[in-house]
């Protein structure tokens, strides 16, 4: 069976990196023949990230190259699609998907209907406001990373929308050992883009670090300018993994939004699968994520996640018991074995493939 993968992004971009090339080789183990296609390149990537000026000409050539690719997908017995083929262009690739009777699975872990639905701009929500829901209702099936998402999807798209949550490859994520030090790391990971969460948090940082034996690592984002104590370190999909292992505390700040609805709790699945407690916005799936008072806390102001945090600062026992409750979650359900098994079953029932 032949699949063509059309991604957002290359590995550098999370969302791509998560949801579909992590599958890549689980797929290729069962004997599936993939070809994955990024949208978007790196260059792409580093402009965003670095000023935000992204060059129009390199994004044109993008899609031109993706629209050939799509001129020969008769080629493919499946082809699974990141959110949209193009955006911000009405869903003329995914109809020729139809035309040509090619099914197709697309897979959201952002609300990125919210993008046309809700845009500032009077002419992109009244020509795309629908986009996305034309999309879902031309797949084969909708594949969503949480119920908000699947809520939406249900509309265009009933009967055929599945949950499957983003998840880490366990095995990469190990519990750290120490949880009783003097010096306690309340860490963050992301992107430059998901940083802006953290400014809200910036006077609980100073008040802890005025008081107790604390430092803030940033990872991925530029820092709050706390001082010394706070590091900032550069992501790599290497190093990830134990740049969270030196943290003590993960947290995820979130505003309560439509857009931050549709997340996916990643950066909380990331902390629990290195044994951490976690502090985090009781926003979307992180509602679900994260059990008060078992595995983490859930403040929804700041004068509670001061408390939250000073409370774990000054606990190891309840530290060291709180990560051990996320693990256990995580390796219950948030781990790529359990979610492949549900991306495994869903192909082999669209398809005539013997599973």
């Amino acid at each position: 069976m032949k699949i063509l993968i059309l991604s957002r992004f290359t590995r550098k971009g999370a969302s791509s990196r998560l949801r579909l090339y992590q599958y890549l080789p689980y797929l290729e183990a069962q004997g599936f023949s993939c070809s994955i296609h990024p949208l978007l390149n790196d260059q792409y990537l580093e402009e965003l990230y670095d000023d935000g000026a992204v060059s129009k000409w390199n994004v044109a050539k993008c899609y031109l190259r993706t629209a050939r690719k799509i001129l020969r997908a008769g080629k493919y017995d499946l082809i699974l699609i990141e959110k949209e083929i193009f955006p911000f262009l009405p869903a003329w690739a995914e109809a020729w998907l139809n035309f040509r009777k090619v099914p197709y699975f697309v897979d959201y872990d952002d609300a990125v209907f919210h993008t046309y639905d809700q845009h500032l701009n009077s002419v992109v929500r009244f020509f795309l406001g629908n986009k996305i829901k034309k999309v879902m209702r031309r797949a084969t099936a909708v594949i969503c990373g949480n119920e908000y998402l699947a809520a939406y999807a249900q509309d265009a798209a009933k009967g055929k929308v599945y949950v499957i949550p983003t998840v880490i490859e366990h095995s990469r994520y190990r519990p750290k050992v120490e949880m009783d030090k003097t010096e306690v790391v309340i860490g963050w990971i992301g992107s430059p883009s998901s940083a802006q969460y953290l400014k809200d948090l910036k006077p609980v940082f100073e008040d802890l670090l005025n008081r107790y034996p604390v430092k803030i690592h940033i990872i991925g984002a530029s820092g709050l300018g706390l001082g010394d104590r706070e590091e900032v370190l550069t992501w790599t999909e290497a190093s990830e993994a134990a740049l969270v292992q030196r943290f003590d505390i993960g947290i995820m700040p979130l505003k309560n939004s439509p857009w931050e609805r549709g997340k996916c709790g990643y950066k909380l699945i990331q902390y629990m699968g290195c044994g951490l407690p976690v502090v985090g916005s009781p926003i979307g799936v992180n509602e679900d994520l994260i059990q008060e008072g078992e595995n983490g806390f859930k403040p929804i102001n700041t004068t509670q996640w001061k408390e939250a945090l000073e409370r774990l600062v000054l606990a190891p026992e309840l530290r060291s018991s709180m990560g051990k409750a996320g693990r256990r979650l995580v390796e219950e359900r948030y781990n790529l074995d359990v979610a492949f098994k549900s991306w495994k079953e869903l192909i082999c029932s669209y398809t005539s493939l013997a599973c």
